[in-house]
């Protein structure tokens, strides 16, 4: 199965916020025991590289990317790390332009039909949709979808366990990103089964 594939069977993909490395692993063993086997963790922290690593040196079962890449420097250290997806909020021709060089799968941020006119015409057939909320969520990907034959989105923000599975069925979401499975404030408190719980909860939801 490919990256994209795994991406599109989890279904939900987390966007997961690490202040302290030390708890990477147990975040995503938390996830994995929801049953969600991949995982965003995005460079808006320190942290960010430690924890990509952690948990890819630690739990083979888990498929760690990471997300708000900005720069092809960010880029090239998350994959050095472990990195085996890159997400990104808007598009950058050099870091998707890297990342097809060395094989490593790609969603740039795309929202309008110029940024997936780039996307596409450098062979991508899947990017992410960001903030959903805020650009017209379903009805602007519905719309989108008709002259981009063949492109997926990947809708953050906005989205959640009431509207997953609204955005899960339609036929151009290949699958949602979102923190709401792994809070911020559970992390920190250490509350790791409240992410197993939220992460289950999406996975029914999402599949039922």
């Amino acid at each position: 199965m490919t990256v994209l594939e795994r991406l599109a069977a989890a279904g939900v993909v987390p966007v997961v916020v690490l202040e302290d490395a030390k708890d990477a692993v147990p975040t995503a063993k938390a996830m994995l025991a929801g049953g969600i086997d991949v995982m965003e963790i995005t460079f808006r922290t320190a942290a960010a590289a430690d924890s990509i690593k952690a948990v890819s040196e630690s739990c083979p079962d888990m498929l760690v990317g990471a997300g708000t890449v900005l720069n092809l420097e960010q880029c090239k250290l998350a994959v050095a790390m472990g990195a085996k997806f890159i997400v990104s909020p808007g598009f950058d021709a050099g870091v998707v332009g890297w990342c097809l060089e060395n094989g490593i799968a790609v969603t740039p941020g795309c929202v309008t039909p110029t940024e997936i006119t780039a996307a596409v015409n450098m062979g991508l057939k899947v990017v992410k949709f960001f903030p959903a909320n805020v650009y017209g969520g379903l009805n602007a990907m519905k719309n989108l979808s008709a002259p981009f034959v063949g492109v997926k989105f990947l809708p953050t923000g906005g989205v959640n366990a009431g509207n997953l599975r609204e955005y899960i069925d339609a036929p151009f979401i290949h699958a949602v990103g979102g923190s709401w499975v792994c809070p911020k404030d559970a992390i920190k408190e250490g509350n790791f089964e409240k992410i197993t719980q939220l992460c289950a909860e999406a996975r029914q939801a999402a599949f039922g």
